[in-house]
């Protein structure tokens, strides 16, 4: 019982600051659409407000589990997160960055394809694939079976591999920043980069859009790696014929 309430406020805590990083990423990256793209999102007031309806529930969702390692790691010690620089060679920062991507895009990717499932679709991806299109907003938009699949993976991980405190905030940035640009309807990033060799291996909004226009294959987070091994990379999408889109950077 005495650690109930640090737990609880840590919990409560994570919450909040999970659901303003989403409000203002998201919030951000729909101020720019609206000022590069002004009639992208027209008519698509009711759907957004239903986008932010399921993530703030998910920002709960994903904010307990991550209260609560949080609370253990610097109370009792917890999970192999690490303060000192010099524990581990600098060396290994970038190494367990990507170790932390890969292995939260590989829990991604087969979570997602099961999602695609007849009977798990119905039950808890079709609230995602109820934006037509998605938009900045629709990034956490996650039915609540869905969202606990995506809050475990990194409070699992942090008992698996060590990182750094400070490479935690870089693979939480990262995961945030993508999810928000893959969907909201635009390339951000130079044709050279996503038609070029890294582009081939990276998926940014032009290969996601294809897998909310297909509901099949495409089903990675950052890289391409599982959909090109299992046969389910459908390669870039298509923005089809609105010159927003089409002329997008």
């Amino acid at each position: 019982m005495e650690y109930s309430l640090p737990i609880l406020l840590s919990a409560l805590a994570m919450t909040l600051i999970v659901g303003v990083r989403y409000l203002l990423v998201s919030g951000a990256f729909a101020w720019a659409t609206r000022v590069r793209y002004p009639k992208l999102y027209a008519g698509l007031e009711p759907q957004m407000r239903r986008e932010i309806g399921w993530s703030l529930a998910s920002a709960a969702i994903y904010g307990i589990p991550a209260g609560i390692v949080a609370w253990g790691w610097d109370s009792q010690g917890w999970t192999l997160i690490y303060r000192n620089w010099a524990d581990y060679p600098l060396w290994y920062v970038p190494v367990s960055i990507f170790l932390y991507l890969f292995a939260h895009d590989t829990w991604f990717y087969w979570t997602h394809r099961l999602m695609h499932r007849p009977w798990w679709f119905k039950k808890a991806h079709a609230v995602h694939h109820e934006s037509r299109p998605p938009t900045a907003w629709a990034a956490m938009s996650f039915h609540p079976w869905e969202a606990l699949t995506g809050a475990l993976v990194i409070p699992i991980l942090v008992f698996i591999i060590p990182i750094h405190v400070g490479a935690i905030g870089v693979v939480l940035s990262v995961m945030t920043v993508m999810g928000v640009t893959n969907h909201m309807g635009w390339e951000l990033f130079p044709r050279f980069m996503v038609n070029g060799k890294l582009g081939n291996w990276l998926i940014t909004a032009t290969h996601h859009q294809k897998h909310h226009d297909a509901y099949r294959g495409n089903y990675g987070l950052y890289f391409r790696f599982w959909d090109k091994m299992c046969g389910t990379d459908l390669g870039l999408g298509d923005w089809g014929s609105s010159p927003s889109r089409r002329n997008s950077a």
